[in-house]
């Protein structure tokens, strides 16, 4: 007899309590707003129900898991009843150590989805350049070129900001 999808030892509900909170974060990210992330995440979960994937390992359950995420963000944020632009009023209030940090954070939020991404991978999420060309599924030089322009245009808001 199959396990009810409930139960603690199931291996969706393992999964769920692994990497539930760092999915939310992406999506969070992603999106902007706090119901939207965790829709975003259930979505997630139920679509590791559906498929239910043989994974070598955690990473590569993990990467398929911010794989999937991801996608679902984009595909949400292209579709006509959602801007492309995501609006940070209304959200949850983010946190930080200090109003340095919360300023770069807000920042990083408001910047384009794709280089978004790789920032809150890389610098949030730690994972390495490599790893994240890996999960993305494109090539590292991309990834380093997302970096790249992704610090600039911080960079650029950060000057601005110390110019007023």
């Amino acid at each position: 007899m199959q396990q009810p999808m409930t139960r603690p030892g199931h291996p969706v509900m393992k999964s769920y309590e692994q990497y539930a909170d760092m999915l939310y974060r992406i999506a969070l990210v992603h999106l902007g707003g706090r119901q939207d992330a965790e829709e975003a995440t259930q979505d997630t979960f139920i679509k590791l129900m559906e498929k239910a994937p043989v994974f070598k390992d955690d990473e590569h359950q993990k990467a398929w898991l911010i794989r999937v995420i991801t996608n679902h963000c984009k595909n949400l944020l292209g579709r006509g009843w959602r801007k492309r632009e995501v609006k940070l009023e209304g959200v949850e209030p983010v946190t930080a150590d200090n109003p340095e940090e919360l300023a770069v954070l807000q920042l990083v939020l408001a910047l384009p989805v794709k280089y978004k991404t790789v920032i809150h991978l890389y610098y949030y999420e730690d994972y390495p350049v490599q790893e994240i060309s890996r999960i993305l599924q494109i090539s590292e030089s991309a990834v380093k070129m997302r970096l790249q322009r992704g610090r600039q245009l911080l960079r650029l808001e950060l000057e601005g900001a110390e110019a007023e």
